[in-house]
């Protein structure tokens, strides 16, 4: 035997649908009665509303945190061949940052890790990494 689904009960469609004839719950007058009601309605207050208590915000990036440049760490570059010279191409080629993210905000080289190979960096680094690249063997051509 198949149980049905109880139907719900459609408000506001006369007195045969079983419910709310002609003011289908909404109670009796008033602007909540009305159809279009506004989202940020609150009634009759005496206090500051809602929207007034929200703190003021001017301008559209506010909420956005600022373009800063893909981190790549140190030890990562270990992937890469010995002597090679390491530029966004290069990192974009073998996977290590996303195409368009690197395009858009830029990549910078941290000092976490340790470098094991020999390599020439062409893009903006720190200054610990800077230090470990040169004890590697390896020079650095952007500061």
């Amino acid at each position: 035997m198949k149980i049905k689904a109880k139907k719900r009960k459609r408000r506001g469609r006369g007195y045969g649908s079983g419910r709310g004839g002609h003011t289908a719950g909404r109670g009796q007058k008033g602007q909540k009665a009305r159809k279009n009601l506004n989202l940020l309605f609150e009634g009759v207050k005496v206090k500051k509303s809602f929207i007034k208590r929200l703190p003021l915000r001017r301008g559209k990036g506010k909420l956005k945190a600022k373009d800063k440049p893909l981190i790549v760490k140190l030890a990562l570059l270990n992937l890469l061949p010995a002597g090679s010279e390491v530029n966004l191409d290069l990192l974009i080629k073998k996977g290590i940052v996303d195409q368009k993210q690197a395009k858009k905000f830029g990549v910078k080289i941290l000092g976490d890790g340790i470098l094991t190979k020999k390599l020439i960096i062409d893009l903006p680094i720190s200054k610990s990494a800077v230090k470990k690249v040169e004890k590697a063997g390896g020079k650095v051509l952007k500061r």
